[in-house]
């Protein structure tokens, strides 16, 4: 018998998206092109020197170059305990905590814990490229729940309800979101939390880019505002996005204790413990001020009031303004059916290679998230940078007829 070189479980897997625009763009640029990158998810600071030399002093401390606890340095689960009751309001024990290799690790693990094979997940579309399949190596479904321009991409109960089936296990929950910045109210969130609650389903909410947020927008934890459901809520976070810290692979997930243990079960066999010294840098981010985070805050402010300006200036581009995160998600279906640069556009993955290559600028396609038609660019990315790029993108699809 002839086997297969790669499992069909992992050979089914896509590559990341956005990783991979980004890892073009920066190739493009190593050959000397001068190429402005969008894509990736990623501030463009650095991570504030109290946090970095928190990681040089515990990078000097033997302890930190030994085995630690799978689940996370002890002091470490203290500080995510009360950082999560300070800007959440969400009580929880440090038994509740799972210290993970970044965000995407405590994603996988999440659906690992609580999705059987055949078990369906509602997934809000557009969504994060890495859920659907961190979905399917579970064993489970993704279902598709979309959320247009014309509704700022937010699904309503009434979309989630008429996609649940009886295999419905789980309700995927992103708020601010990558990739549109959409952030729901909190009677949105009070409703969707008490929907599921009322069917009995688990909710995997992912609160990353919960300080990421404008225009006196909130995004309240949904355990909080929907405390019965806290029993089956598992709620993902890190210092990623809100601390410039995207290298550090530091994340967790706050959950039911029994679905932790289970957790931590996985990853004991897995990576074991996080990077000590990432932890001791994570332990200084949580517990110190939020001053360097808001000022990063008010330059990503700063940058969506003009990416957005510009962007809704180009004909057939239409981008709703983004409430939180970095993002813009702008619908280019209006370019649909024209031609630039000898080419008839038919989708938007066709249309970002066509800016790629004619304009040096590098951004995603909504293929990446769901359905074609849409492109996404982060403003994670200096004043300078933003207004050249999106400038070479107007000069092109001007040229559209």
């Amino acid at each position: 018998m002839t086997f297969p070189r790669i499992s069909s479980r992992i050979g089914a897997i896509a590559e990341s998206a956005t990783l991979a625009v980004d890892a073009k763009a920066k190739a493009l640029k190593a050959a000397g092109r001068p190429v402005i990158g969008f894509g990736a998810g990623e501030p463009d600071f650095p991570t504030p020197d109290y946090i970095v030399d928190a990681a040089i002093a515990a990078a000097k401390e033997p302890a930190n170059h030994r085995y630690t606890p799978a689940g996370g340095l002890p002091e470490l689960k203290q500080a995510i305990v009360a950082k999560t009751l300070r800007d959440s309001g969400y009580a929880v024990e440090d038994a509740q905590v799972l210290v993970t290799n970044g965000g995407k690790q405590a994603v996988y693990q999440a659906f690992a814990a609580i999705v059987d094979d055949g078990d369906e997940v509602l997934l809000p579309a557009p969504y994060w490229t890495t859920y659907p399949e961190c979905i399917r190596l579970a064993g489970g479904t993704p279902i598709e729940v979309l959320a247009d321009e014309t509704q700022d991409y937010l699904v309503t109960v009434e979309q989630l309800e008429a996609a649940r089936t009886p295999r419905t296990k789980v309700l995927l929950f992103c708020s601010p979101s990558n990739p549109t910045g959409a952030v729901y109210s909190a009677e949105q969130v009070r409703a969707i939390g008490e929907w599921a609650d009322g069917h009995g389903l688990w909710v995997i909410t992912d609160e990353i880019y919960e300080h990421l947020l404008y225009d006196g927008a909130q995004a309240p934890s949904m355990p909080v505002l929907v405390p019965s459901l806290a029993d089956r809520c598992i709620v993902l976070n890190g210092v990623a996005k809100t601390y410039a810290m995207t290298g550090w692979r530091v994340g967790w997930m706050i959950g039911p204790k029994d679905v932790i243990k289970a957790a931590t079960n996985l990853q004991s066999h897995a990576t074991s413990n996080v990077n000590n010294v990432a932890q001791r840098a994570a332990i200084a981010a949580l517990t110190g001020d939020l001053t360097a985070v808001e000022h990063m805050r008010e330059a990503f402010d700063r940058r969506r009031g003009t990416m957005v300006q510009m962007l809704n200036a180009i004909p057939g581009v239409v981008c709703p303004t983004p409430k939180g995160a970095f993002y813009c998600y702008a619908s280019v279906k209006g370019l649909f059916g024209k031609t630039l640069r000898g080419q008839v556009i038919t989708s938007s993955s066709q249309l970002a290679s066509i800016i790629l290559d004619e304009a040096e600028v590098a951004v995603v396609p909504g293929e990446a998230f769901g359905p074609s038609g849409y492109l996404r660019l982060s403003y994670a990315l200096s004043d300078a940078d933003l207004v050249e790029g999106v400038g070479r993108i107007q000069r092109l699809l001007a040229e559209a007829q």
